[in-house]
């Protein structure tokens, strides 16, 4: 069998910036049992499969895989998404629906944004010292003043860590064995995926780690920067919109906005095609 797919660069204006992502806008007739496999193969930070809804009200139902697992929430295949079925004529207003749910979705002609309602969670709150060494660092290149290391979510679990300056952060180099531990003491997240990150207003420099989810590092990960937008909102005095830069230290530059109000977070970003092919099965 044959299955046509596009490949879209997102978080990004420029071809081979941002987040690469998969689609396969037809995946009725994929075998379920090869889902993972492909999204193997392509071997971005993930893969999304486009069936259609269960409530025809909405405009799709939307399944992410990364390299390693399902997951039911992930900000750059969400946006990616929504940009390619606007391409092929959908919207510009849909719902998709991922496991966290149905999630609105708007593309214009600045890209696309997507809100979620979901409610943050507070999963742990794993040590300075444990986050250094998964990190590469020393103790003290992890910030605690404004707020300690946490483990949050909003469908999809990070540790969100603070670093004491843009020179922390890119010697930030993920050590194994750190990670490792962190996932064994805090399960919850995704193999205990780091997003770390230094903020001087609205401004944030970002960068994520996932090496025992084969994602050493993400150019841009939508999720975690929701997670983080609507953590610090909650904080006192905290900011209630964020431009996060994530993906230079790799060479692939993204630029990912998020606002949170009384409808839940927004998240903002563009998207590029890049490559349109077949998979043969």
């Amino acid at each position: 069998m044959e299955a046509s797919y596009l490949v879209y660069d997102v978080f990004t204006d420029t071809r081979f910036g941002g987040n690469q992502l998969a689609v396969f806008p037809d995946a009725v007739g994929l075998p379920e049992d090869q889902l993972q496999a492909i999204a193997r193969e392509f071997n971005f930070s993930e893969v999304t499969f486009v069936y259609p809804p269960a409530d025809p009200a909405h405009t799709a139902r939307v399944r992410i895989f990364t390299p390693s697992t399902e997951v039911p929430f992930a900000g750059h295949p969400t946006i990616g998404t929504a940009i390619a079925l606007a391409d092929l004529g959908h919207g510009p207003r849909m719902v998709l629906e991922l496991g966290v749910g149905p999630i609105p979705c708007h593309v214009g002609p600045k890209g696309a944004s997507f809100v979620t309602g979901v409610a943050l969670q507070v999963l742990g709150h794993p040590p300075a010292a444990m986050v250094a060494e998964a990190l590469g660092l020393p103790e003290s290149a992890i910030r605690t003043d404004w707020h300690s290391p946490v483990q949050a979510s909003l469908g999809l679990a990070f540790v969100l860590v603070e670093l004491a300056d843009r020179a922390a952060l890119a010697s930030a180099l993920p050590r194994i064995d750190g990670f490792r531990k962190g996932a064994a003491a805090f399960p919850g997240g995704l193999d205990f995926a780091i997003f770390c990150y230094t903020r001087e207003g609205h401004a944030v420099e970002a960068r994520m780690f996932a090496p025992l989810a084969n994602l050493t590092e993400d150019p841009a990960t939508g999720s975690a920067s929701a997670t983080l937008g609507a953590f610090l909102a909650h904080l006192p005095g905290g900011p209630q919109r964020l431009e996060i830069s994530q993906g230079v230290d790799m060479g692939r530059p993204s630029q990912i906005a998020v606002s949170v109000g009384a409808e839940g977070v927004t998240v903002s970003g563009q998207a590029v095609k890049v490559m349109a092919g077949t998979l043969f099965l």
